[in-house]
């Protein structure tokens, strides 16, 4: 019996094998998403943080092909300061014209892990203020099952993008945001 333990799991490596290389569809869950902006400055380091509104990605592990978006709300943008909140929404983000940030993605190189841990290059398109910039983001992924968590760390040159330098004559800021992404959703095949 044990020369046929083997051959007995050999239909469930092919069902994770056909299940691995389907299309695959990753549902981002707003309420457990977290966006997180870092942004340094002479007298101390601002932080702050974004809601996102929604977000699916698509992806296709036979092609690298990959589609869909991720959708942050920026007029949900907040640092803990209501003077500097009002300022970054009317003067730098013009959040009242340009509501949404976005990432659309296009292609993914690297392996996706049918469970554990695993990590992917994502190139697509990052759209602020009404414009669109290309971008690869590093990210990684975990996967239990269908849930999977993802983070990625992006650093925006804003002002060479074209948004203002919130910057004074006794503050200094820099000129690059970061953003910390942990992202959690479902994946399902297509």
């Amino acid at each position: 019996m044990k020369r046929w333990l083997p051959f007995s799991l050999v239909p469930l490596a092919l069902g994770l094998t056909a299940l691995y290389a389907a299309d695959s569809t990753l549902q981002l869950d707003p309420a457990q998403t977290e966006v997180h902006f870092t942004l340094p400055s002479t007298l101390h380091t601002v932080h702050g943080t974004f809601k996102l509104k929604k977000g699916a990605i698509h992806f296709d592990p036979a092609t690298g092909e990959a589609s869909g978006s991720i959708v942050i709300d920026a007029t949900s943008g907040e640092s803990g300061n209501g003077s500097r909140d009002e300022r970054m929404h009317k003067s730098i983000l013009e959040s009242g014209k340009y509501t949404e940030i976005t990432f659309s993605a296009r292609k993914f190189t690297g392996t996706l892990a049918p469970e554990g841990d695993s990590q992917v290059d994502v190139q697509g398109v990052f759209n602020l203020h009404g414009a669109d910039h290309d971008m690869t983001l590093t990210v990684k992924v975990h996967r239990t099952g269908d849930q999977l968590t993802a983070t990625t760390h992006l650093v925006i040159p804003y002002v060479k993008w074209g948004l203002k330098n919130p910057s004074t004559f006794v503050l200094r800021v820099n000129d690059k945001v970061e953003l910390d992404i942990h992202a959690s959703g479902r994946v399902g095949t297509t």
